[in-house]
């Protein structure tokens, strides 16, 4: 008994192969397969470094809010503490709340303001009785050299606003010199000096409005 020999394929089989490959669904499945793969790779680096991220997110919010809030003055998790309030002005607005012994000891939160080149994220500290405990700039697009006396590593101009309240000074005094106020403002650049005074006063009228809820202990921290 002698094999049989295979039977060849089909003279026409390369052809279809090629016309295959031409063809638009070819390039689109190509197409469809490179954008599963590129997904993939993506979602499986977010997974690897969404947790690093966050962790270092959390400790740069951690170094600020130590910045206005004094870590003598608190004996719990700031980031843990935070409450958000909800204001006809300002909208909702995040607010970490500091405690000792299960005592409201101050607040601390962000108000953006809007200078020459954009906006202007400042955070402030909040003492129970309403003075400023101390405020940082932080992030804004202010020209260089001129607008950015506002952060601390270049200027301690915002220091000026550590102890003030709405009473110190008064209303008026709440602008930079040039409009009757008893803020400095910069050589050249008194837009930035500006937005940030009455940023820090929008946020001292945010504390009035919302003292009563914010120094009023919750449940969990009067149970430390």
């Amino acid at each position: 008994m002698t094999d049989t020999p295979a039977a060849p394929p089909p003279a026409d089989a390369p052809s279809r192969l090629g016309a295959l490959r031409g063809s638009p669904v070819w390039h689109g499945l190509i197409l469809g397969l490179f954008a599963l793969v590129t997904a993939l790779i993506l979602s499986a680096s977010d997974e690897v470094t969404r947790g690093p991220i966050a962790e270092r997110a959390n400790e740069d919010l951690l170094a600020s809010l130590a910045q206005v809030i004094p870590t003598a003055l608190h004996d719990n998790d700031l980031v843990s503490g935070m409450r958000r309030v909800t204001d006809g002005a300002e909208g909702a607005v995040p607010v970490y709340v500091a405690t000792e012994s299960g005592q409201v000891t101050g607040v601390a939160f962000v108000l953006t303001g809007y200078g020459y080149s954009g906006a202007i994220r400042v955070l402030m500290g909040v003492a129970p009785d309403g003075r400023l405990l101390g405020v940082r700039v932080l992030s804004h697009t202010e020209t260089p050299g001129l607008g950015d006396k506002i952060e601390i590593a270049k200027d301690d101009w915002v220091d000026d606003f550590t102890g003030r309240s709405l009473t110190d000074p008064g209303p008026e005094g709440w602008k930079v010199r040039k409009d009757g106020g008893v803020f400095d403002q910069f050589s050249g650049a008194s837009i930035t000096p500006r937005a940030v005074v009455g940023t820090v006063h929008r946020g001292l009228s945010l504390f009035q409005r919302h003292r009563s809820d914010l120094l009023t202990p919750t449940v969990e921290s009067e149970a430390k």
